[in-house]
């Protein structure tokens, strides 16, 4: 009866991300007596504000938010919204990750739902065939809470023992005699790496002020601007974004933000009519991370930010130019003072406009100038690059594997996209690889095998548009498909360039709903 409770609730977990921002932060004396009349009924008090099980975990903002929502619908906690939300600000602050130890596995909490994980045989065959290793990873616990949590999974999940890779092998003694040491081992509870952080940790407040950003939205293009940060009481923020895409499409909203345990941003921005959500590590003056849209994780762009004060070159937008022929070049970043220099064989013949966080020109590259990186400098600062090319020798389809997933039709789960990109490469002056970047090509897709062409999925799965957005087909039973089936498909994603012809390939399954959608995957 649990389970089917928390399968019918499951899909709402992603609604409760927004439980992780919060107008305001309660004080941690309010934490720690939440802890004390909410967790202690099941949880025995072990020593002042230490319980079984809570205090031998550390997670992410939204591991805590997933395991108070996994209590409320599996043994009935009772919380209210803005409860949960100190509880979350509380653990997460207490008992969080260093930021080392997120690193590699940051996908996860920003919802890069089409990450091919690389983990070791055993963890992917016993954790990663029901959810993300990077789940997994996202936490720390001694080898008893990590028996416990195997316990735990095959208490609520009776049939785990016969479901593929667990049926053909002694699954249970494996899992305890082999798994458990390993990820003792290598996620413990206690490491050098935490207590250094909670030593070295910074106040909140430092985040205030202008920062300068630049980011990436496949299959929409550059994008960059500015954005505000003001501190507000107990770590929060609100958040102003001025900016716009390379296509001069405006990138301006506002929105709030908190912090958790000192580098952990998370935000909600509304830009023009769409809510957007922010998942950044925040260190050493410089924001990292994702933005995405709260009802479509799928669209979302790549950013990066520094903040004023720190001087650095963050982007070269567009980054790259072709051999005997002009473009107009932006710079961005903080600090920009100074002349630019973009490398040999590539002139600079006007500068349009400069900022300390933008400096656009008009760019010649050399018919001649050699193929290859150019270190590209403003002044004395330093650390970009721009690709001169003089031919492609290859393309790319960015990502290589997608999943797109069918929906509404008059069902309550919201089609996913697929989002494509074609990467250009060439070869340098040695004959080495060079990327490009992303180039404007024309779109399609093809049956990806026999199966495909005999099931028609190019005719039913959904529509590639001409920007390379894949928009699936609807929701439930297909009456005219073969057996009625659903709008699932197997298909190749092709580009072919607009200058040159040159075509890549990639691999798009689109599936069905996704039911159960997590904050982390």
């Amino acid at each position: 009866m649990k389970t089917t409770r928390l399968r019918r609730h499951a899909g709402k977990l992603a609604l409760l991300a927004a439980a992780l921002l919060g107008t305001q932060a309660m004080a941690a004396e309010q934490g720690a007596n939440l802890l004390q009349n909410k967790c202690m009924g099941c949880h025995i008090p072990e020593g002042t504000d230490s319980y079984s099980r809570i205090s031998h975990q550390r997670k992410t903002p939204e591991g805590w938010l997933m395991s108070i929502a996994r209590m409320q619908v599996m043994h009935g906690l009772q919380i209210s919204d803005d409860d949960r939300r100190t509880l979350v600000k509380y653990l997460a602050d207490k008992q969080g990750l260093a930021p080392s130890e997120t690193d590699g596995v940051r996908y996860a909490m920003e919802r890069r739902l089409n990450t091919v994980e690389h983990f070791d045989t055993q963890l992917a065959e016993t954790c990663g065939r029901c959810h993300s290793g990077a789940r997994v990873a996202l936490q720390r616990r001694p080898a008893k809470e990590w028996e416990y949590l195997v316990n735990f999974h095959l208490g609520q999940w009776p049939s785990l023992e016969y479901q593929a890779q667990a049926r053909d092998r002694d699954w249970l003694p494996i899992a305890l005699q082999q798994v458990v040491p390993e990820l003792a081992k290598r996620y413990p509870l206690e490491s050098s790496a935490w207590a250094d952080w909670q030593k070295a940790k910074p106040d909140a407040s430092t985040l205030a002020g202008q920062w300068a950003f630049s980011g990436h939205m496949l299959a929409k293009g550059d994008v960059r601007g500015v954005m505000s940060i003001a501190a507000e009481p107990g770590d929060t923020f609100k958040v102003e974004v001025k900016g716009a895409y390379a296509d001069g499409t405006p990138f301006n909203g506002n929105g709030t933000a908190i912090l958790y345990n000192g580098y952990e941003w998370r935000a909600n921005v509304k830009v023009g009519d769409t809510q957007l959500r922010q998942v950044f590590a925040a260190l050493d003056g410089e924001m990292k991370g994702r933005m995405f849209e709260a009802e479509h994780d799928e669209r979302g762009l790549d950013f990066t930010a520094v903040k004023d004060g720190k001087a650095r070159l963050l982007a070269v937008q567009p980054g790259f130019i072709k051999a005997g022929e002009e473009a107009e070049i932006s710079v961005v970043g903080s600090g920009l003072d100074g002349k630019p220099d973009l490398g040999a064989g590539v002139e600079v013949t006007q500068v349009l406009e400069q900022t300390p966080t933008l400096l656009r020109v008009k760019a010649r590259a050399a018919r001649d100038a050699q193929p290859g990186q150019r270190e590209v400098a403003v002044g004395a600062l330093k650390g970009a690059t721009l690709a001169v090319y003089d031919k492609v020798e290859e393309v790319k389809v960015v990502p290589a594997f997608s999943i797109a997933r069918i929906g509404e039709n008059g069902a309550s789960v919201p089609k996913v996209q697929g989002r494509f990109e074609a990467e250009a490469w060439g070869k340098d002056a040695s004959g080495q690889p060079l990327r490009i970047g992303y180039l404007p090509a024309t779109w399609k897709v093809e049956p990806f095998n026999e199966r495909a062409v005999e099931d028609e999925d190019v005719k039913f799965a959904g529509q590639m548009q001409p920007d390379g957005v894949f928009v699936p087909g609807g929701a439930g039973p297909n009456p005219e498909r073969k057996m009625m089936t659903n709008n699932a498909g197997n298909l190749k994603v092709i580009a072919t360039l607009a200058d040159g012809g040159q075509t890549g390939e990639g691999h798009m399954i689109v599936t069905v709903q996704r039911w159960n959608n997590p904050p982390l995957p």
